[in-house]
Parts: C-alpha cells; sequence; structure tokens
C-alpha cells in the first residue's frame, strides 16, 4: 500500500508540474522554444559526427578540422550578445523566428560547399545564425514562468538532446546512402518548418513571468531601461561582475570548454584511438546525447529542490571522474557504461544559466546573459583546436585529461557559489 501511495503521489507530482508549465498558453511557448532549439542545438552536433567525412573530402588534418569545430563555435560565440541585445528591444518572438529561417538558408550553403574556404565561410554564417537563439531561449523562458524556470529550461535541453541523439545518427545514415551534402541539406526544410511554428506560437511584444495566478502576461514595450532606453555596456559590465553571477560564469566557462572539447572529437577518438567503426562511434556519441534527456530534468529539478551549488558539486565531480578514466577504458561495453558517467556534462549547464538569468537585473538580462555567454562559447571554442592540435602530435588520451583538469577546477569553484534571495 505504501509503494502505491508513493507512485500515485510522485505522478500526482508530475502532473501538476506539466500543468502549471501549460497554463496560460505557455505551453505552446514551451513547445515551440524547445523545438527549436532541437534543430539549432542538434545540427550543430552533426558537424562533430560528420567530422571523418569533411576530413576525407576536403583532405583536412586533425588540426584543421578542429578549428572548423572552433569556427562554428567561435561564430555561436559572437552572436550571444547580439542577440541579447535584439532579444531585449524586438523580443523573443522576431529574434527567435528569424534566427531559424535565417539557419535554413545557411545550412544550404553548407551544403552547397564546394571549397574547404567555403565550407568554413558557411559554417561561420551558420554558427551566427544560430547564435541569435541561443540567448533569448533562456530569457523568454525565465520571463514566462516565475515558479519553475530551472525545470521549463532543463526541458527545452533536453529536446535539445533529443535533436543530438536523433540528427548525427541521422545524418551519418544519409551521408552512407547518398552524400555528405544530403547528410547535412536535409536539416534545411526542417528549419522553415519550425520558423513558421515560433512566429505563430509566441505571442508579439515583451513576455512576463505570471504575478501568482499560473498565466502569462504580455506588454508592447521591450525589456529596456525605465525611462525607454537602452541600457549601457557599461551599466552591463558592472552588473555581471558581481561575485555571485562571476562565478557562476567561470564555472560555466570551465564546463563548456570541456564540453566542447569532449563532443567536438569523441567520434574521431572511438574510431582512431578505440578502434570503432563511423556507424558504432555515432552511435556511442547519439547514445551520450540521449542520457540528457533524463539527466537535463534531473538536473533541473535538483536546481529547483536542492539548489545550484549542491547540483554542480554533484555534476562536475562525476564529469571528472570520467574524463580522467576515458583514457584507460577498452571495450564496448565499459565505453557504454563510461558514456553513462560522462553524460553529466550536459547536466550542469541548466543550473548555471538558470542561475545566472535570476542573477541578472531584469532590464539587462538578455544582453547581460548574451554578454557571458559570448565570453564562455569563445572560452569553451577554442578547446576544439587545443584537442585537435594534441592529437595530431600524438596526444589524444591526455587531452581528455586535459578536460578533465578544468572540470576539476570548475567543482571546487562551485564550493564558493553563493545562494540568491
Amino acid at each position: 500500500m505504501y509503494g502505491r501511495s508513493w507512485v500515485r503521489g510522485r505522478l500526482g507530482t508530475v502532473q501538476t508540474i506539466f500543468r502549471e508549465l501549460r497554463q496560460g498558453g505557455r505551453g505552446w511557448i514551451l513547445l515551440g522554444v524547445a523545438g527549436g532549439w532541437l534543430l539549432s542545438m542538434g545540427v550543430r552536433i552533426i558537424f562533430p559526427a560528420m567530422l571523418p567525412l569533411f576530413r576525407e573530402a576536403f583532405d583536412l588534418t586533425l588540426t584543421t578540422a578542429g578549428l572548423l569545430i572552433s569556427v562554428l563555435w567561435y561564430a555561436y560565440a559572437l552572436g550571444q550578445f547580439p542577440g541579447g541585445v535584439l532579444g531585449d528591444r524586438l523580443g523573443a518572438r522576431i529574434v527567435l523566428t528569424a534566427s531559424t529561417l535565417v539557419s535554413t538558408v545557411t545550412i544550404f550553403l553548407v551544403a552547397l560547399a564546394w571549397d574547404y574556404r567555403i565550407l568554413f565561410a558557411a559554417t561561420a554564417l551558420f554558427g551566427f545564425a544560430t547564435a541569435l537563439y541561443g540567448t533569448t531561449r533562456f530569457t523568454v523562458l525565465t520571463d514566462v514562468y516565475s515558479k519553475r524556470d530551472g525545470t521549463a529550461v532543463s526541458l527545452t535541453m533536453a529536446a535539445g538532446d533529443v535533436g543530438n541523439t536523433l540528427l548525427p545518427p541521422l545524418a551519418v545514415g544519409i551521408a552512407s546512402w547518398f552524400s555528405w551534402r544530403a547528410g547535412m541539406g536535409f536539416t534545411a526544410p526542417l528549419f522553415l518548418c519550425m520558423g513558421l511554428f515560433l512566429w505563430y506560437a509566441i505571442p508579439s511584444g515583451s513576455l512576463r513571468a505570471s504575478d501568482g495566478d499560473g498565466t502569462s502576461a504580455t506588454d508592447g514595450g521591450d525589456a529596456a531601461t525605465a525611462d525607454g532606453s537602452s541600457p549601457s555596456l557599461r551599466y552591463v559590465l558592472s552588473s555581471i561582475l558581481l561575485g555571485p553571477v562571476l562565478i557562476a560564469t567561470a564555472i560555466q566557462f570551465l564546463g563548456f570548454f570541456a564540453w566542447q572539447g569532449f563532443t567536438s572529437f569523441f567520434v574521431t577518438y572511438l574510431i582512431e584511438t578505440k578502434g570503432f567503426s563511423t556507424g558504432a562511434a555515432s552511435t556511442l556519441f547519439g547514445f551520450f546525447f540521449f542520457l540528457g534527456l533524463l539527466v537535463r530534468p534531473l538536473s533541473g529539478l535538483s536546481h529547483d529542490t536542492l539548489g545550484p551549488r549542491r547540483t554542480l558539486m554533484g555534476i562536475l565531480t562525476l564529469i571528472t571522474i570520467g574524463l580522467s578514466a576515458l583514457s584507460f577504458v577498452e571495450g564496448f561495453i565499459p565505453l557504454v557504461v563510461l558514456t553513462v558517467l560522462l553524460s553529466s556534462l550536459l547536466g550542469f549547464t541548466p543550473t548555471t544559466q538558470t542561475f545566472i538569468a535570476n542573477a541578472l537585473p531584469t532590464e539587462i538580462k538578455g544582453s547581460g546573459l548574451g554578454l557571458l555567454r559570448t565570453g564562455h562559447l569563445l572560452f569553451g571554442a577554442t578547446s576544439a583546436t587545443i584537442v585537435g592540435f594534441v592529437a595530431d602530435i600524438g596526444y589524444f588520451d591526455r587531452a581528455f585529461l586535459l578536460l578533465a583538469g578544468a572540470t576539476g577546477v570548475a567543482a571546487v569553484l562551485s564550493l564558493f557559489l553563493p545562494k540568491l534571495d
């Protein structure tokens, strides 16, 4: 009887959470934002999955291949601050829809590239286009949800993991049957459809969280300062250099450095060092992101119940252990088990980004978060080039130990993360 009561209680809690997420038409907003992120994130992860095919088609070294991934994320980083500013001034509807529609065009350019220079340029354009989505998806959800923002952000990121799980193996499969161009190009129509859905799902105007009645509200203004002017860069910088935001940002910098280096070369590492086939490596890569469907929501629930400090301490410790062990584990089954542990890499961002968004002043939430995301993405993007270079000189294993060092420092920093009022 006790067991059944416990199960009914847990089911009731889940039903309550989803009812709160859907109230006042917010469910369509969450669905649209999550669907757009599924494509934005999933297609970017196609690039490292296709890296062996890019190397063959364009005769790239490991260092140059790593640079291609860095270019993608450099462009994505540089678009974060403009995306945040545009989100504050134009609203989520315009920015998210525009990002998705421009991505439609740029991914076509990637698929049509006939020279490595065209490939690099088109990849940069695609990265910048998806960057406009990156910041605004956080701010729109923290604006719409006053009590379930951590859960909403985590569910959206879990949707990204659905894209990361399905799209790279699907792209590799299409590429094996047809060509790498088809493996990239099939996603363009999906972007187009999602752009139209976002336009109809998100109301015009600014969004703000409910006042307790479970509904969201809209107004016609933009999220600028009280007198209607845009906040100055000096004000933005002074706000984000506060202690709580600075510590959380440092954790995000180091964690993303490890995430970027790992995801950029995990497939290539499995093929060249562990003896996997391309299909097996991409499948395990997809499994890694599939686990995010569990890791992301658990991270969000942990953030909402246990708080960011304890959540990050646990996650970052698991990441450090997994990255340290990767070089010493052999065999398919042991590597599958280790991949489960490494999936903790997918759990730190919901906590850090939600913490930062809540700690920033309302009037600069978009631009402040955008500036910080530009910083951590630029820093993290160097990881792919560094890992590629270390691999080229014969120390592929040690590259992952370097990433473990970064997450170890982040774990220590999490001990100093303050509690927000």
